[in-house]
Order: structure tokens, then C-alpha cells, then sequence
């Protein structure tokens, strides 16, 4: 919804007289946002799939201790690739993020109120998204990786978070004039 939003703006800039001497720039926000859309649009599908791939690792045999080793290996190996999906989604958001503030200044003033909004699309997405790794690395028993993961994801959430906070600030603050 973030990048649709920044979509909507760009495509109420482009081709319009007003905004000539940024057009190029805006096409160039417009086709990123345009490809962050679609990647994220893709991520739902594959994190479908992630979720698929999990269930089936628990649902494998437990009888023998064995098939109890396979049995955790492969949940761990599905708990893995299942994070990788909504951290993929974090690092689309931002993406989406770093095209805002362009288009906030370069954008048709008269839909600053969108960009604000999807600036705040994009946070909510970034914390959903962070959750949904979350709830993966809970179950890992590689440490390391968890804590490597985790500490990367707080950093660029903070970001995102930081960012989006400021950009509204400046966005109600050329509304209010």
C-alpha cells in the first residue's frame, strides 16, 4: 500500500506542464516504487510458501531417534528460509522509504497528505514485518545467527521508524505553512 500510495503521487505529478523541470526525477521515483510494489506483492506468495514448507518439516516423523534429528533439522532449515521472506520485506520497505522524502519535494504539493500516509504504510509494514521474523527466529537454536538477525533488524527498523517519524514532521509542517 506504501509503494501504491507513492505510486498514486508520482503518477499525479508526471506529465503535467507544472511539473516539468522534475519529471525525470519523479519517472525514475515512479519505476522504483513500481518495482518495490510488485517484489512486495511476490513476497506474500512466497511467504505462502515459506509457511508451506515449515508445516511440512513439522509434520515429518518423530518416531526414531533419527527421524527425530532429521525432524529438527529440517524445521530449523524451514524456520530459516520462512524469515528470509518477511526480511526481504524489510528491506523493500526501505527501499519504498528512501523514494518518499523525493517525492515529498519534488512530488505534486497538492497530495503531500499521501506521501505522509505512506510513509506511514511503510512503518507499519516494517514492524509487521519484523514481527513475522520474530516469531521465526524464536524457534532457531543457532544463537549466533539470532542475535546477528535480530540486532540488524532492530537497527533498520529503528531507521525506518526514525524516518518516517521526521518525514511527517516536515510534511505537517509545509501543510500547515
Amino acid at each position: 500500500l506504501a509503494a501504491a500510495l507513492g505510486e498514486m503521487v508520482g503518477n499525479f505529478t508526471v506529465g503535467k506542464e507544472k511539473f516539468a523541470a522534475v519529471e525525470e526525477e519523479v519517472q525514475a521515483i515512479l519505476a522504483a516504487l513500481t518495482t518495490q510494489r510488485e517484489k512486495l506483492l511476490d513476497l506474500t506468495d512466497e511467504d505462502a510458501a515459506a509457511y508451506t514448507g515449515v508445516g511440512a518439516a513439522y509434520a515429518l516423523p518423530k518416531a526414531t531417534d533419527e527421524e527425530k534429528s532429521a525432524r529438527t533439522a529440517a524445521i530449523q532449515q524451514a524456520l530459516r528460509a520462512a524469515a528470509q521472506v518477511p526480511l526481504a520485506v524489510c528491506e523493500s520497505c526501505l527501499a519504498v522509504m528512501g523514494t518518499l522524502e523525493d517525492l515529498r519535494a519534488k512530488g505534486n504539493p497538492n497530495l503531500l497528505s499521501d506521501v505522509a500516509v505512506a510513509a506511514d504504510l511503510c512503518c507499519a509494514a516494517m514492524r509487521c514485518a519484523c514481527l513475522n521474523v520474530e516469531v521465526n527466529l524464536a524457534y532457531l537454536k543457532d544463537e549466533a545467527y539470532v542475535a546477528e538477525t535480530r540486532a540488524a533488524l532492530d537497527e533498520r527498523r529503528e531507521c525506518l521508524e526514525s524516518t518516517s517519524r521526521a518525514l511527517f514532521d516536515r510534511i505537517l509542517a509545509q501543510i500547515r505553512g
